[in-house]
């Protein structure tokens, strides 16, 4: 079993490895020299990478998490319940009603739309009789794209294709000092989760069961669905887009540590970031020196991991 004791060590060195990693030249030796050029690269762009880096990854895994506990199904996350898709949404709404707005203006409308999306999709899953585990992320994904048409349509009509296509990458070349803070939104986020993580499994378990529990259902799901909007439109504002990050980290845990979710949620978290930093070390290696999106890295990866969990499914009495 994976250890928070190893998993915790690990992270660190790589993400000291990452920081020395780059066509701009930071050294250990300048660093501690003090020399100014190599401490304004570290301090402009590295560390903020770095960051940046770690909040999304562990953010966006344990917004999945929350999402298949809130849905019973372990295939739903932002990617497949179309919540990017939305995030992207309000992005657009943002550069066509208010061109001039800041960074955050654009993240709040990001939030609102991700926030209805959500709701919309879980409206969506209460109407299905059949809620198949494979059916559901599929109807969500169908759900997404329609999204994404109605985003594209505009974009055109507004000569904004461009623009919302920069959110269509995950990249995290562009992190520099000041333009990746509102990252920093998805920490209390996280908490909360962390805080509301048992309730969150007893919504999970249906309206009627939560509420002979004494649990207020609505207010758990709509605060579940608050948190992933929250952390999914802020990731995609900052950095653009993750793809399968939320379904693949949840699942490759539950592996090792079961399904409880208070235990789970950290390693989650770890494991996220860990899984970006490594792509993102990779991506900066690979054709050095130039880079691979990590969102490309991980729609590699994701893609490969989510057809073996469907193949998997399959072979043990199906689809």
């Amino acid at each position: 079993m994976l250890k928070l004791r190893f998993l915790l060590p690990l992270t660190f060195l790589l993400g000291i490895t990452s920081i020395f990693i780059g066509v701009g030249n930071v050294s250990l030796s300048g660093l501690l020299a003090g020399r100014p050029e190599d401490w304004l690269l570290f301090t402009q762009s590295r560390l903020p990478r770095l960051l940046s880096i770690l909040i999304a990854g562990a953010s966006l895994s344990v917004s999945g998490l929350i999402l298949q506990s809130l849905s019973r199904n372990r295939f739903v996350s932002p990617t497949t319940a179309g919540l990017e898709d939305s995030a992207r949404f309000g992005v657009l709404l943002a550069l066509i009603m208010l061109p001039a707005a800041t960074g955050w203006l654009q993240t709040s409308l990001a939030i609102a739309t991700t926030f209805v999306g959500a709701l919309i999709f879980m409206a969506i899953l209460n109407t299905l009789k059949h809620r198949d585990t494979v059916f559901v992320p599929l109807v969500g994904m169908m759900f997404g794209n329609i999204i994404s048409a109605i985003t594209v349509f505009f974009a055109l009509q507004f000569d904004l294709l461009q623009n919302i296509n920069a959110w269509l990458q995950g990249d995290f070349s562009s992190v520099l000092s000041g333009r990746y803070e509102t990252l920093f939104l998805s920490v209390p986020a996280l908490i909360f989760a962390y805080l509301y993580a048992q309730r969150f499994v007893l919504a999970g378990m249906g309206e009627d069961f939560a509420t002979n529990l004494g649990l207020n259902y609505k207010r758990t799901l709509n605060l579940g669905l608050a948190l992933v909007s929250i952390v999914t439109a802020v990731v995609i504002v900052t950095v653009g887009s993750i793809p399968f990050l939320g379904l693949i980290v949840p699942n490759l845990v539950a592996l090792y540590l079961g399904d409880n979710l208070k235990l789970t949620l950290p390693h989650t978290a770890v494991v996220g970031a860990l899984l970006v930093l490594v792509c993102d070390i990779i991506g900066r290696v690979v054709i050095y020196p130039y880079e691979i999106s990590v969102s490309l890295m991980m729609g590699v990866i994701g893609s490969a991991v989510f057809l073996a969990m469907l193949l998997k499914r399959y072979r043990h009495g199906g689809i």
